[in-house]
């Protein structure tokens, strides 16, 4: 029975990939695009994609990291307050 592929791998109907399915997969493909760019043996026109992907996944997971810290709030005295790192 073939594997389905995984939603990080599928392709949407536009034909681009499609976003990752966790923040730790964004960052993952995030840093890997981060070595081919900055390895200098792109062609042009993959430079241009790779920069575009990134973009796309900076965008990803700048939203999810805002989402997490608009939720993440600590009882203290009986109120709720926003969390800061101490």
């Amino acid at each position: 029975m073939p594997k389905a592929p995984s939603p990080s791998a599928a392709a949407s109907e536009s034909g681009t990939p499609a976003m990752p399915a966790t923040y730790e997969e964004a960052m993952r493909e995030l840093e890997q695009l981060v070595v081919r760019l900055e390895s200098g043996e792109l062609p042009l026109e993959q430079l241009l994609a790779a920069y575009q992907r990134g973009a796309e996944i900076l965008q990803f997971c700048r939203g999810r990291l805002e989402a997490v810290e608009s939720q993440i709030k600590v009882l203290d005295d009986g109120m709720l307050k926003t969390w800061t790192p101490e």
